[in-house]
């Protein structure tokens, strides 16, 4: 076995993966269309394109350590990254809903599991300025294992989730290698039971990141309304995190600010230094913004600047916010203080041509046909959407349910838990002892 079997312990989810955070890209300057165009961030390498690939039968098939730095890949097949390896020709495509598509033993999968070794060399330059690199993928189905420069650094799982790594200490100014071993099924398989076409491989964006010793590490901003929905009321909280993490962020300055849709400026803080655990909370009314909503997405542009004891910007993070407010009245859903009537979809992200790994084009072409049918609600059936999903529908006014990546109803008559007569229409669960 050319790996520990990770892919069938519950005892292991991720190895060596930082932990969870917000979504956000840093730069080291203000950039006013960041979030539309986050590759264009200083801080951010792509690293998407075409990869070395050998697609595999089976994991015991595999009988070569094709991840070492050396190792030859000529007689290895290319493949486009992000993509799902049924797309390119390998495997085939599968559909199920209820029923699992491989024996019914958790958390075992079966033996002879298939699997693909992608392998990539790319230029890395080390950027004195932010000298920490993290390597971060933001969805593989169903696992994976992975290399830098012939070293392993960490495993991951749940397939519609990022992970992120530290691989500081790994690179080397000039030429890099990364090696990734993709597995079709892993014990994590048995929750990710979704009506769907079961396709795999790394099927979103993979790319680097650089941050300064002190950085963000985390965000949540809360944008809602008050005085009768005419203020708004901010608050954001934020930690930062230090290289060496021994929590010394006296030498550093942390401010928010926020523009409207002209690049107006309508709020700033005050630059706080953070407590002694690198957390910062900003609170204040904003008065009179404008309220967002499914007929008006108004957004506007909060920026969170990092600073060193000099004044120096050392990293800026922008986010786009609405005001809006949700209640429940008389038993009445409303936003804003006004009756919300929901007149959504359920929608998977797929494409004819490119299955799961799907454009901002066809993410477009989703929204305008939501638009042009006069709808104005989605839910992401049935796992978390790729990033920008949630910004497009931030931007052009969609409300949004989002479905985490868990579905495991395929073992539900296996177990007695429910009666099968549930699924026929006009029946109910009868949920059993």
């Amino acid at each position: 076995m050319i790996v520990p079997r990770y892919y069938e312990d519950l005892s292991v989810l991720h190895e060596n993966t930082m932990p969870a955070r917000a979504y956000y890209v840093p730069a080291s300057k203000r950039m006013d269309n960041l979030v539309e165009h986050r590759e264009e961030s200083d801080r951010m390498q792509l690293l998407n394109g075409t990869w070395k690939f050998q697609y595999y039968n089976s994991i015991y098939d595999i009988q070569e350590s094709f991840f070492e730095k050396d190792y030859d890949t000529e007689n290895f097949d290319e493949i486009q990254v992000p993509s799902v390896w049924q797309m390119a020709g390998y495997d085939t495509h599968q559909y199920t809903n209820i029923r699992y598509p491989f024996p019914f033993d958790p958390p075992y999968v079966p033996q002879d599991i298939p699997c693909g070794a992608y392998a990539h060399t790319f230029d890395y330059h080390k950027d004195e300025n932010a000298p920490k690199a993290f390597l971060n993928f933001e969805g593989v189905d169903s696992c994976f294992y992975v290399w830098v420069n012939g070293s392993y650094i960490g495993y991951s799982q749940v397939s519609h989730m990022t992970s992120e790594f530290d691989i500081t200490d790994l690179l080397q100014d000039g030429e890099n290698s990364i090696a990734v071993l993709v597995m079709k099924w892993c014990d994590g398989s048995y929750l990710e039971d979704q009506d769907k076409f079961r396709m795999r491989g790394i099927f979103r964006d993979v790319y680097l990141y650089g941050i300064p010793d002190v950085h963000l590490q985390d965000l949540f901003v809360n944008a809602g309304l008050e005085h009768d929905y005419q203020d708004g009321r901010l608050k954001a909280e934020l930690s930062l995190a230090e290289k060496n993490s021994e929590k010394q962020f006296s030498g550093c300055l942390v401010a928010a600010s926020l523009k409207d849709r002209a690049g107006k400026q309508i709020w700033a803080s005050e630059a706080c230094v953070p407590d002694e655990n690198g957390r910062v909370v900003f609170e204040s009314s904003v008065s009179r913004v404008h309220a967002w909503s499914s007929e008006d997405p108004y957004c506007y542009m909060l920026y969170i600047e990092i600073r060193d004891g000099e004044g120096r910007l050392t990293e800026i993070v922008p986010q786009k916010i609405g005001f809006r407010t949700f209640e429940m009245k008389d038993q009445i859903m409303c936003l804003n203080g006004k009756r919300l009537v929901w007149k959504g979809i359920n929608r998977h992200e797929f494409d004819v041509r490119l299955g799961r790994s799907i454009t901002e084009k066809e993410m477009l072409w989703d929204i305008r046909f939501l638009k042009q049918h006069n709808l104005n609600a989605v839910r992401t059936c049935h796992y978390p959407n790729q990033s920008r999903w949630y910004e497009l529908c931030d931007e052009y006014g969609i409300y949004l349910i989002d479905e985490a990546n868990l579905e495991s109803h395929g073992s539900w008559q296996k177990m007695g838990v429910c009666d099968p007569s549930w699924n026929v229409p006009g029946s109910l669960p009868e949920w059993k002892e």
